[in-house]
């Protein structure tokens, strides 16, 4: 099987570890066992619970406990439209290879996660992308998407909140695309795994799992639950299909581990308080971005309504991967290029870390920026 290198992969796993100040994180920033145990109204006297567990595999779909505290968060959901997945990017690998099969046609809304086009793409799907567009706030033209959702198609596949934009797809355009695809009788596999993260309300966005009958939601603990190193996200879809993903799951998962189901549990049985922390920094470090956006003169944006990252449009005459590379080596802050995401002329954005990383990493591109200014010879 032949795939797609995975770009903005690639790219981190090149530079994450050479930089001093990582705007490219798309984490809310990473909670420690021991603010986790505290957010919770715990401490480190429970870690004392684990000394008896014993190291085996575990309840191989997930325990019971963090299906119900996974569960909980979707109106119409159960156990039972429940499996534990190895992060959010296990689950949509297994959605992808459970639907889709040598053929099938796939609409897939970009940009987006890779693993949305690149995987059908492999199995070899009749994959067809609808280009978001700055000029309608990089939501979909629902008019393209009907043209391109023919009566065989399999899968449409989309990323809400979106990553790279923030762009936020509101429950009356969710219920658009359900009947688009209803039409058709398509399965729509949403990747939610920033769900939580709206900059109002509750913050917290609807899911298509409990919007559509053929709705499939993926999600975990990395991005708006503060928990990566976890490795821990999950399937919320009717219940054929999770006993079709069982299928596939027992070739290459089998369980995930006991210790991560434990915190995981623990996580979402308080997910107000964690959320409530994700909010407050994702909401008061957009702030401090627009601010600074709004200053920069060679910088141009659609603000986020959502997750943790954003999309800056750049005035230079030169590639978003020079772009980023050149700021690295010469500020230590660290972007991600537009190329890496088929979206040349942008740089993304990561806004979820400390307000002083951030504050100091936009100082630092201010600086860059202003250089450029001020001899635009620098990229001939």
């Amino acid at each position: 099987m032949r795939i797609e290198p995975f770009g903005v992969e690639i790219w981190m796993n090149e530079w994450e570890t050479r930089c001093d100040w990582n705007l490219a994180e798309t984490c809310v920033e990473s909670l420690t066992i021991q603010e986790l145990l505290t957010l919770t109204g715990r401490n480190a006297n429970d870690l004392s619970d684990l000394l008896d567990m014993k190291m085996t595999y575990g309840a191989i779909e997930g325990s019971d406990r963090l299906r119900r505290a996974i569960a909980a968060l979707y109106d119409d959901q159960s156990v039972e439209n429940i499996i534990v997945t190895h992060g959010t990017i296990g689950a949509n690998m297994l959605v992808h290879r459970t639907l889709v099969s040598t053929g099938d046609r796939v609409v897939a809304i970009v940009p987006t996660y890779q693993q949305h086009y690149s995987i059908p793409a492999s199995i070899g799907a009749d994959v067809h992308q609808l280009q978001l567009r700055e000029e309608n706030a990089f939501l979909p033209n629902l008019d393209e998407l009907r043209d391109l959702v023919t009566p065989n198609t399999r899968l449409i596949a989309l990323n809400n909140p979106n990553n790279p934009t923030g762009a936020l797809m509101d429950r009356a355009m969710l219920e658009d695309i359900a009947a688009i695809a209803r039409a058709a009788g398509a399965w729509v596999l949403c990747d939610e795994v920033y769900r939580g993260t709206d900059q109002t309300g509750s913050g917290m966005t609807e899911s298509i799992a409990d919007i559509y009958e053929k709705g499939i939601s993926t999600a975990g603990m990395s991005k708006a639950y503060s928990l990566a190193g976890l490795r821990l996200g999950w399937i919320a879809a009717p219940k054929q299909i999770i006993e079709a993903v069982t299928i596939h799951r027992d070739y290459d998962t089998i369980s995930v581990g006991m210790i991560d189901d434990h915190f995981a549990a623990l996580a979402l049985e308080n997910a107000g308080k964690v959320l409530e922390r994700s909010q407050r920094i994702t909401r008061g470090n957009l702030a401090i971005l627009q601010a600074w956006v709004a200053q920069e003169p060679k910088l141009s944006w659609v603000k986020p309504d959502s997750g943790t990252t954003a999309l800056l449009k750049y005035d230079l005459p030169i590639s978003s991967r020079d772009f980023c590379v050149r700021l690295l080596q010469e500020t230590g802050v660290m972007l991600t290029p537009g190329s890496a995401l088929n979206m040349e002329g942008y740089v993304r954005i990561g806004y979820a870390n400390g307000s002083d990383i951030l504050r100091e990493g936009l100082s630092r591109i201010s600086g860059f920026l202003s250089k450029q200014g001020r001899d635009d010879s620098t990229f001939a």
